[in-house]
């Protein structure tokens, strides 16, 4: 099953960090550029969020290009196939990046609005490569009942434009929890990549639908 607790954990904490309040910019003079993409971005997300002239329709569509702007879904979506990516036919793989960035959006808009009450702060990064970036921030409960959980965010820069390509909680990131999924799915079903692709085409309808 590909949307264990743990994948929804990580999914949930990349939708949280655009959709939620900014408690604590970092200055103006950010650290980087990868740090302010992050700063910047959790901004417009909250202003689209809290915009209340929009439908609630209008807010998840704005709130869902706003997201694909942002997140590199093709780049994910080659890494989660892992070995399978060489041997699967072309044509499979373009539309499993398809699905994906169908599944990826539809689990994103069915999440973010539960977290509306949580609060976030860039608390700095770590700059792997010159083109690749490790932002930290906290999510912090406003009750203070539970300890501030850090969420990481992965940046290239190696396109010319910042992109997000991957978010880790407490430790855990989801590319590769996805990758592990994925492949064991695969693995479980000779490799047939239109096989995960429907898997996923249902969990994306099943996220889609209106909450009872």
């Amino acid at each position: 099953m590909l949307s264990t607790p743990l994948m929804r954990r990580a999914v949930l904490a990349l939708a949280m960090a655009f959709a939620v309040p900014l408690i604590a910019a970092q200055p103006a003079a950010a650290a980087n550029v990868a740090e302010t993409f992050v700063d910047q971005n959790l901004q417009k997300g909250l202003a689209i969020l809290n915009n209340k002239a929009l439908s609630a329709i209008q807010r998840r569509e704005q709130f869902q290009s706003f997201l694909l702007a942002l997140v590199d879904t093709r780049r994910i979506a080659l890494f989660t196939l892992g070995q399978y990516r060489r041997t699967a036919p072309p044509a499979d793989v373009e539309a499993f990046t398809v699905a994906f960035k169908d599944y990826a959006t539809a689990a994103y808009q069915s999440y973010f609005a539960r977290y509306s009450g949580q609060t976030v702060k860039v608390i700095g990064s770590q700059q792997r490569t010159p083109t690749d970036y490790i932002v930290a921030t906290q999510l912090i409960d406003p009750s203070k009942s539970q300890a501030p959980l850090e969420v990481d965010f992965r940046i290239r820069t190696d396109g010319g434009s910042p992109v997000l390509v991957d978010v880790s909680v407490a430790g855990i990131w989801l590319s590769l929890e996805q990758r592990d999924q994925f492949v064991s799915f695969l693995g479980q079903n000779n490799g047939n990549i239109r096989t995960l692709i429907a898997h996923l085409s249902d969990l994306s309808v099943n996220l889609s639908k209106p909450a009872n």
